[in-house]
């Protein structure tokens, strides 16, 4: 067991920072599997901390609450899925305005919607749940409209599109996005099913009739 420069102590090779981390690591996954089958709401936190072989003290400590535990969860994935769709509009930098967005929206998707549970995480069980996880949801809802609003800004410039009120559309764009996600977990029609291939059909037809120029 040797020192740690900054004060801690090593232990198996690892920082304190570093042990930290890897229970961080360990509570997001477990509360992935839990909360994307189970439910937030009928997950308890001694649940979490066993499938994360974490103590319960440590929880408290390196998390802090259940709720925190679902933003950190919630935010793993979409900022993997914002990264993808930033990649994406990058990519397709020289493609028509609604081209570029299409692609990013599937970007996006395709992480978000990677399995039943990050969908069911990020489109369901966030919903609703506290004042703080609601702040969390209109922060991404900014950011995402953001970057729908700088591309057409940006198409305008070039002559590509003409100028008109983007936030809006960009708002209803991202909630039939959320809205249509929320199908792949709790279809609205009995016995009735929907895939990724089909949320991404029906953007780009909205995406196209809002930002193709007529």
């Amino acid at each position: 067991m040797a020192g740690d420069p900054r004060g801690g102590r090593n232990y198996a090779g690892l920082s304190k920072e570093q042990r930290v981390a890897q229970r961080r690591t360990r509570l997001i996954d477990a509360a992935l599997e839990l909360f994307g089958t189970r439910g937030y709401a009928t997950t308890p936190i001694e649940r979490l901390c066993t499938v994360a072989n974490v103590s319960t003290r440590s929880f408290y400590e390196d998390m802090g609450s259940r709720e925190a535990l679902l933003i950190a969860l919630a935010n793993r994935i979409s900022s993997s899925a914002v990264d993808q769709a930033i990649a994406s509009l990058t990519r397709n930098r020289g493609a028509a305005l609604a081209v570029r967005v299409i692609d990013a929206f599937r970007s996006y998707l395709a992480v978000t919607c990677a399995n039943q549970r990050s969908a069911r995480v990020l489109y369901v069980e966030v919903v609703g749940v506290s004042p703080a996880v609601e702040q969390w949801r209109r922060e991404q809802r900014r950011l995402l409209a953001s970057l729908l609003v700088g591309e057409a800004r940006r198409a305008v410039e070039r002559g590509e599109i003409k100028s008109r009120r983007f936030d809006l559309f960009a708002l209803a764009v991202i909630g039939s996005v959320h809205a249509l996600a929320q199908e792949l977990v709790q279809t609205t029609v009995p016995d009735a099913s929907i895939s990724l291939d089909e949320i991404c059909e029906e953007v780009a037809f909205f995406v196209n009739c809002g930002l193709c120029p007529h």
